[in-house]
């Protein structure tokens, strides 16, 4: 198959897919967005056997040019099954992901077509706590999205990047939604992997750039992420950290790792472990009681300090009196660079990469 490492023409067209389960509320907002964009050639949502309209309110931001379609699975699969449907169910040669809370910044996609050399290419997402500040977000930067400042992104900065700070927000790089080249996946192989229901986005990103993806990032933001406490990615059980904690050992049998790659991936499998030993030692507590939560991680003693740690979190935190509101002021997952009257070269060194709040 044809290496494509130019600017992407406007013959290759984009497949939006976007699964999809409980979500009625808010699913005509993220399909009517990407139907906006005349990149577009298809919009293909997988309602996951949810138990409200999803199907139908999808179906309601229908614009009539014929590009959207909706398959509804009969049992429930996960977000990584739901997406695999939607990428058999999907012919263009670019593939982007999209949430079905979340919406695209109107001309994320032109922007990101222009870009030559990549087979994945991510942008900054603008984090919001509600439908208004999504709809304020996606006015600002679509009228005026900043400029498009370029960095290569390797495994190792892109493993360190997936490791949370004490002390600030979640920003993740795993959260980035790319742009994906349909032949680099096919040629790879890559999939999500069904049998992860969290962390399935950096067990795919992190399998591409060990088959030597390029993958781009670009500073400007394309993409609102409207985060909610009932979402998905905020109820980790215990099975799906294992899971997640299982994909290293895949992951690490690749191919030989450099010593920086090693040991990025070490650390967030620390972090993995740590965020698992929590909620064993908080299930077992419930299911079995105090006694057999003890039994558990006395016999794990690398597992007690982020028990502890995240236990005192805890209980600080249901001790405060007068907790601090909420800060819904939005935020964006990479820093903004400040306006340049001088377009910059795109800059494809690696470990370039500063996330909103420090550098990485």
């Amino acid at each position: 198959m044809a290496d494509q490492s130019g600017p992407v023409t406007a013959r290759e067209s984009v497949a939006v897919i976007v699964p999809a389960y409980n979500a009625a509320a808010t699913i005509g907002a993220a399909v009517a967005s990407a139907l906006a964009e005349p990149e577009v050639s298809e919009v293909v949502v997988v309602d996951d056997a949810s138990q409200d309209p999803t199907s139908e309110a999808a179906a309601a931001a229908d614009d009539g040019t014929g590009r959207l379609a909706i398959h509804r699975l009969a049992e429930n699969g996960g977000p990584a099954r739901a997406r695999n449907v939607a990428l058999e169910r999907s012919g263009a040669p670019i593939v982007a992901i999209l949430d079905s809370d979340d919406r695209i910044i109107r001309g994320r996609f032109r922007r990101l077509l222009a870009m030559p050399h990549w087979d994945l290419i991510g942008d900054n997402m603008v984090f919001v706590s509600s439908e208004v500040a999504a709809e304020e977000a996606a006015a600002r930067y679509g009228a005026s999205p900043p400029r498009p400042v370029l960095t290569g992104l390797d495994l190792a900065t892109f493993a360190r990047g997936n490791v949370p700070r004490q002390g600030h927000r979640r920003r993740e790089m795993g959260f980035i939604h790319p742009l994906m080249r349909r032949d680099f996946l096919d040629r790879h192989a890559i999939r999500y992997n069904e049998a992860m229901r969290l962390g399935e986005d950096f067990e795919l990103y992190a399998r591409a750039l060990l088959c030597d993806a390029r993958f781009v990032l670009c500073a400007a933001p394309g993409y609102i992420a409207v985060e909610r406490p009932d979402s998905l990615s905020a109820r980790h059980r215990v099975t799906d950290l294992e899971a997640f904690l299982a994909c290293h050992d895949r992951l690490e049998r690749m191919r030989p790792l450099t010593r920086a790659e090693a040991d990025a991936l070490a650390l967030h499998r620390r972090s993995v472990a740590g965020r698992y030993a929590l909620r064993r030692v908080l299930a077992d507590k419930s299911d079995k009681g105090v006694a057999a939560a003890a039994a558990w991680l006395a016999m794990r003693p690398r597992s007690w300090s982020p028990v502890v740690a995240g236990i005192a979190r805890d209980k600080l935190a249901a001790l405060r009196s007068a907790p601090a509101a909420a800060d819904t002021r939005p935020t964006t997952l990479f820093d903004i660079p400040a306006p340049d009257p001088v377009p910059a070269a795109p800059r494809t060194a690696r470990g370039d990469v500063r996330l909103a709040g420090g550098t990485q």
